[in-house]
């Protein structure tokens, strides 16, 4: 008779799996790491997960809601459209400063994994074109001639910032504020 899961255990699995793949990357860490950190059996992980790419979609679909809840606090109390730019691109500021920033994971996966087509890929891809479409959303707000190349310049700053190092962060972030700051006000 098969056992009946533990509430929680794809969670478990989850998380574990998300902390590996962040600290090492997807491709160097096998399921039998997974099942070691997990604490969990083989069969039991590929139960919830049948194969690897469907556990790294999870992961960086997981990553995608972490970024999602964090900037849509970050603009809930910004006003206007300068601001919620100016919010935007300072809470990804904040974002790669926190402890053990290992750099962006959606890039991170894109970069282990150049051309691939398969789910982790196509979730990856999707969120980076969501944030690109929001920059490019809250720029054409602000009426500005030629909101392409401001959009352009600020998704520029928001590559740096995802590639910086966490010794690099705090001058980063303080320099990205003023720059998107400029920037905005330059273009009105």
């Amino acid at each position: 008779m098969a056992r009946t899961p533990t509430p929680g255990t794809r969670d478990t699995i989850l998380t574990a799996a998300a902390g590996l793949f962040y600290e090492y990357g997807v491709r160097a860490v096998g399921m039998a790491q997974v099942v070691e950190v997990a604490g969990c059996g083989k069969n039991l992980l590929y139960r919830h997960f049948p194969s690897k790419a469907e556990l790294a979609a999870a992961y960086l679909d997981l990553v995608r809601r972490e970024r999602a809840q964090s900037a849509g606090e970050a603009l809930r109390w910004a006003g206007t459209p300068a601001d919620r730019l100016i919010a935007l691109v300072s809470e990804i500021a904040d974002w790669v400063r926190r402890p053990g920033y290992r750099g962006c994971a959606f890039r991170n996966y894109l970069t282990e994994f150049p051309g691939e087509d398969d789910e982790p890929a196509r979730v990856a891809k999707t969120y980076l074109a969501d944030t690109r479409a929001e920059v490019d959303r809250l720029v054409g707000q602000l009426g500005v001639p030629e909101p392409e190349l401001l959009a352009a310049r600020i998704w520029l700053i928001v590559n740096g910032l995802y590639a910086s190092t966490p010794e690099q962060a705090p001058t980063a972030v303080a320099w990205v504020k003023e720059l998107v700051t400029e920037l905005v006000t330059a273009h009105r």
